[in-house]
């Protein structure tokens, strides 16, 4: 059943269409895209049925909103590496990454949300392909830009393969504790000094190693 008028979230001050995505969103998170009916949209934002179709055309134009919106947060939520140049590599590589483990542990449905999204069976529209890929790319350049002063700082084909690959595995890593924080309430930030020690670690090994060359 839609709410009255009166309780309506418009009537507060939030937009028909912001009101419908914040619906979207919890009803995402809580029952995935199949669980997520218009008639859910309408109980959920207090809105009618044409409100929706008018600002996304179908459902599947909600989540593709959804998506960009998130796409949106993120660079809201995620500090920059370059935010922490001026201080030694591995420093800067420990800073960032405390300061975005920080940023999840206040959005922690942000990951859970764009995973279950990701791996749903709407995963193949064109809409949301294009936006997951974006995200997926925002991340996958944010590691290689902190991780590229420590072990390709003149570059080299092998070391910016590495970086490649470490950034892939730090991708992963925060992809990981997004099921490990919704399943056993784990912190990403509970995870920052062990990650930070195997990165200092392989550091120290590579520049022991081109010194005995």
């Amino acid at each position: 059943m839609v709410r009255d008028s009166g309780s309506a979230p418009a009537a507060a001050g939030v937009s028909s269409r912001e009101a419908i995505l914040n619906a979207a969103h919890a009803l995402v998170s809580e029952k995935g895209y199949d669980g997520m009916a218009i008639s859910d949209l309408c109980a959920q934002s207090g809105l009618p049925a044409s409100s929706i179709y008018y600002h996304f055309g179908n459902k599947l134009g909600v989540l593709a909103a959804l998506l960009e919106r998130t796409f949106e947060e993120l660079h809201a939520l995620f500090p920059n590496p370059s935010s922490f140049d001026g201080r030694a590599p591995l420093d800067r590589f420990e800073a960032w990454f405390s300061a975005a483990c920080a940023s999840l542990d206040r959005r922690p449905d942000y990951l859970r949300l764009l995973v279950a999204i990701s791996v749903g069976p709407q995963k193949d529209a064109d809409a949301i392909q294009a936006t997951v890929r974006r995200i997926r790319d925002y991340a996958h350049a944010s590691w290689v830009d902190a991780l590229t002063p420590i072990f390709a700082p003149h570059g080299g084909k092998n070391n910016e393969a590495l970086v490649q690959q470490l950034a892939v595995l730090g991708r992963a890593l925060t992809d990981g504790l997004s099921v490990a924080n919704s399943f056993d309430g784990a912190s990403y930030s509970s995870q920052v000094a062990s990650f930070v020690s195997l990165v200092r670690g392989l550091a120290e090994q590579r520049a022991a190693a081109k010194r005995k060359r």
